[in-house]
């Protein structure tokens, strides 16, 4: 397998990419948004563009592929640490061409899809993971009312 020679250029090179990434990942959702099958999903369109940015967040290459590295990042970063053979079993679980990588249309797919995977279940409950913010500075005078 060859492999991809990988420009690391930032600055104004590294924006037009961004941007072109962007544009390619918002066609993609523009063919959900006209598609039927998906037309009674609630906010559909503000869920795809939350989608979206997820998927850019984790494509850590930007080749439009979330492969096994990005995964294992992904789910370090995200607390839940995994082996190499259980982040091959969730990309399998999601991959539909058997290019053992999951590619934007298949995370979407999995995302609106009624099928519950592991990577699915995971991302959905990323936020709960999150601790609360701490607060600083002198507590707020409290009353005997508002005692419980």
């Amino acid at each position: 397998m060859a492999e991809k020679k990988l420009d690391y250029q930032g600055g104004k090179a590294h924006g037009e990419r961004l941007e072109m990434l962007d544009k390619k990942l918002a066609d993609i959702n523009e063919k959900f948004l006209t598609d039927t099958t998906y037309s009674e999903v609630e906010n559909l369109a503000e869920k795809l563009a939350q989608y979206k940015e997820k998927f850019m967040d984790f494509d850590l290459d930007q080749n439009l592929e979330i492969d096994i590295m990005s995964m294992k990042r992904m789910m370090e970063k995200l607390g839940q640490a995994k082996t190499h053979l259980e982040i091959q079993k969730m990309i399998k679980e999601v991959d539909t061409t058997g290019s053992e990588t999951i590619s934007y249309h298949e995370f979407v797919l999995m995302m609106l899809g009624g099928k519950s995977t592991i990577l699915k279940l995971i991302l959905f409950f990323e936020h709960l993971g999150h601790a609360e913010e701490v607060k600083t500075g002198i507590p707020p005078k409290r009353t005997l009312d508002s005692l419980p």
